[in-house]
C-alpha cells in the first residue's frame, strides 16, 4: 500500500507542484488553510503532513501540537519561504521532524517524506510489536536482539493478519512455541483461543479424534458427540507442536483439512 501524504498550504500551485512529485510513491491529500486541515482530524491519519507556516487563517507552528494531539504517529515537516534558525528550533519543539524551505529541490523533497515515512512505519511495526508482545500467553516476554530473528520478526508481521497455515521449523529449543504465541497475538484471531497440542504426546489411536472429533459411539468409550481441536479453535489458533511425530496416514487427513 503507498504511504499517505496531507500537504497543508493556501498557495494552490504548490499544493500542485508538492503533488507532482510525491503522487508517484504516495497518496496525496490537499488541505488549503487551518480550517480545511482541522475538518480532516476525523479522517484515518495519514503518514506525513508537509505543514506550511503561513496560512490565512493560522499559524502553521500553533497548528503543530494539535497535529500531533490528533494524529500522534503522523510525521510533520515544516515548509516556509522565511525560515530561521529559531523558527526551527521551535517547529521542533513542538513536534515537527524537520524543516524544509520553499523553493525546495524535488529530490530534496523525496529523500525528507521518504525518511519520514520509514520512520513512521517503523514506529508503527514497534507498537504492533509491542502490543503483541503484551498479550501474549506466555509468562515471559521475549526479546528480539539478533538481525536474524527481526527478520524472523518482519516475516510474522506479514504473514499474521492473514489466514494463511503457517509451518515453523527449527531445532528444539530454538523458541517455535513462542513464534506460534507471536502470530496468534499479532493475528485477527488474537481475541480468540490459541489451542495448543503436542503431536507426539497423543495416543496413535486417539489423535484422530482429537484433531477433528467424534461422535457418540464411534469407538470404545465415546459416550457423547465430542468437537475436535480444529472446531474447539474456531476464530482463534491451533497450533499442532511436534507435527512430524503424527502418524504418516494422519499427516495425509490433516492434509486434506488444511487444503480444504
Amino acid at each position: 500500500m503507498k504511504g499517505k501524504v496531507l500537504i497543508v498550504d493556501d498557495h494552490a500551485e504548490v499544493r500542485a507542484l508538492l503533488a507532482v512529485v510525491l503522487e508517484d510513491d504516495y497518496t496525496v491529500l490537499q488541505a488549503e488553510s487551518g480550517a480545511a486541515l482541522q475538518k480532516l482530524f476525523a479522517n484515518e491519519q495519514p503518514d506525513v503532513v508537509l505543514l506550511d507556516v503561513k496560512l490565512p487563517d493560522a499559524d502553521g507552528l500553533d497548528l503543530l501540537p494539535q497535529i500531533k494531539k490528533r494524529w500522534p504517529e503522523t510525521e510533520v515537516i515544516v515548509l516556509t519561504g522565511h525560515g530561521t534558525m529559531s523558527m526551527a528550533v521551535e517547529a521542533g519543539k513542538r513536534g515537527a521532524r524537520t524543516f524544509l524551505s520553499k523553493p525546495f529541490e524535488n529530490e530534496k523533497l523525496l529523500a525528507d517524506v521518504g525518511a519520514a515515512y520509514q520512520h513512521r512505519q517503523q514506529s508503527q511495526e514497534n507498537n504492533t510489536l509491542r502490543r503483541a508482545l503484551e498479550t501474549m500467553s506466555g509468562t515471559v516476554s521475549p526479546i528480539f536482539g539478533s538481525a536474524l530473528m527481526q527478520d524472523v520478526v518482519r516475516t510474522i508481521e506479514r504473514v499474521a493478519p492473514s489466514d494463511v497455515t503457517v509451518l515453523i521449523t527449527g531445532e528444539s529449543g530454538s523458541g517455535k512455541e513462542v513464534i506460534a504465541d507471536l502470530v496468534h497475538a499479532m493475528s485477527r484471531r488474537s481475541k480468540g483461543r490459541i489451542i495448543k497440542i503436542n503431536c507426539a504426546a497423543l495416543p496413535r489411536e486417539l489423535i484422530e479424534s482429537e484433531l477433528f472429533g467424534s461422535v457418540k459411539g464411534a469407538f470404545t468409550g465415546a459416550h457423547a458427540d465430542r468437537d475436535g481441536l480444529f472446531r474447539q479453535a474456531e476464530d482463534g489458533t491451533l497450533f499442532l507442536d511436534e507435527i512430524s511425530e503424527m502418524p504418516i496416514d494422519t499427516q495425509s487427513k490433516l492434509l486434506r483439512v488444511l487444503q480444504d
